[in-house]
């Protein structure tokens, strides 16, 4: 296998898996399973609610993430400038209006800005999926590695609520016995 040009002046590339765990420290999201996608242009976070809101005359939105999938009981509420509104194609071939939004991501020791759109992915296996746009020549995708970079540190977001047995009771025997 080839290795990758490096370009004059510019940082190594980063070789990661085709899924890692990356952060967006601005939303407050220190952990997100993403899925690394070369054939998705634009990079995807889901929002189970997204509203547009006006402040002091600049378009912002505001969101809810449920960052771990399978725990609704994990929410975290964000605000991010509108960078735009625009139509978005899916791999199904379905278009959506998608508000989009700038952050920077994180991954492993690397921080760089990136767009990402507003959508629900409740159906999705992946909370984040990272576009190719994002990775620009930063990264070079190993396919068949994962979590290249480390697992995420599991006490970053709260345990889930245990659940409390209660005991039945057992009932009397009824009638009497001869």
């Amino acid at each position: 296998m080839a290795k990758p040009r490096a370009r004059p002046g510019a940082e190594p590339r980063v070789t990661i898996g085709w899924r890692e765990w990356v952060a967006l420290d601005t939303l407050r999201l220190p952990a997100i399973k993403a899925k690394i996608d070369t054939g998705a242009r634009t990079s995807a976070l889901h929002a189970f609610y997204v509203e547009p809101i006006d402040v002091g005359g600049r378009q912002r939105v505001r969101f809810g993430i449920h960052p771990l999938q399978g725990r609704k009981d994990i929410e975290v509420h964000c605000v991010a400038d509108a960078v735009d509104y625009r139509q978005v194609t899916d791999s199904g071939g379905h278009r959506e209006l998608r508000w989009v939004i700038a952050a920077p991501i994180r991954l492993g020791d690397r921080i760089w800005p990136i767009e990402i759109t507003l959508t629900n992915r409740d159906d999705m296996m992946f909370r984040m999926l990272v576009g190719r746009t994002a990775m620009g020549r930063r990264l070079v995708v190993d396919p068949g590695r994962s979590y290249v970079l480390g697992q995420a540190d599991a006490g970053v977001y709260p345990p889930p609520p245990r659940c409390r047995r209660t005991e039945k009771k057992r009932k009397a025997p009824t009638g009497s016995r001869r």
